[in-house]
């Protein structure tokens, strides 16, 4: 199956005006008129990408603004009293368990979440877990980390919904366009998607500090 196609739309303006230059030719005389300059543009740098396959048509679009927005939503979603993560693994070397584990190392007070295993143990210490969302002491005061296929979380997403879940942070590879529409509509703080730090976008290892002392916690 062939790769799906996209076209591309780059849009740079710049701040500064680009600088007169002249230029040599055994053709013209040694002192050629300089090329004009530009007038100074807005710094606003802008990427479009659109897909030809009818199964990729998304459109992402990355501005000042829009960066500022998403930083705002990371802040409140570590200003949350109360952390779960929902597909925490025992595991040392899955994400499930390293997400986990940046919660506890940060001295976070977190909930793992995983129906198949009693407690997951970190530098000797064993955290009991939850079966489900619906274990947690205080679930409106709760942002959630998720690390699980799609279809868990959109499932899990329903069940957070109904329990006043505030904040949620989903991991890349987590989500699809149901997911993103669902999570996008029903909580107040939703950390997911293109941005961050990191090249595979938002991520509770590479950005979850910045968050933290957004939030004044670090």
């Amino acid at each position: 199956m062939s790769s799906p196609r996209f076209r591309g739309i780059v849009t740079l303006l710049h701040t500064r005006p680009f600088p007169a230059r002249g230029f040599a030719s055994p053709h013209l005389s040694p002192s050629p008129a300089p090329l004009p300059s530009r007038a100074p543009l807005s710094n606003i740098v802008t990427l479009t990408l659109t897909s030809t396959s009818p199964s990729h048509r998304r459109h992402f679009t990355s501005t000042p603004a829009t960066m500022a927005a998403t930083e705002a939503t990371l802040r409140k979603f570590f200003q949350s009293p109360q952390y779960a993560v929902v597909g925490a693994s025992t595991n040392t070397q899955k994400y499930g368990f390293k997400v986990f584990r940046w919660y506890v190392d940060h001295n976070l007070p977190v909930t793992p979440v995983n129906p198949t295993s009693k407690s997951i143990p970190v530098a000797g210490v064993e955290y009991p877990t939850v079966a489900s969302l619906s274990e947690l002491e205080k679930p409106t005061e709760t942002g959630i980390s998720f690390i699980t296929p799609p279809p868990v979380t959109l499932k899990t997403l329903k069940e957070a919904k109904e329990l006043g879940v505030p904040a949620v942070f989903l991991q890349p590879g987590t989500f699809n366009d149901e997911v993103l529409s669902f999570a996008e509509e029903n909580f107040n703080a939703v950390v997911v998607g293109d941005g961050g730090w990191g090249g595979e976008g938002w991520c509770v290892l590479v950005d979850g500090e910045r968050g933290l002392k957004a939030a004044g916690k670090l």
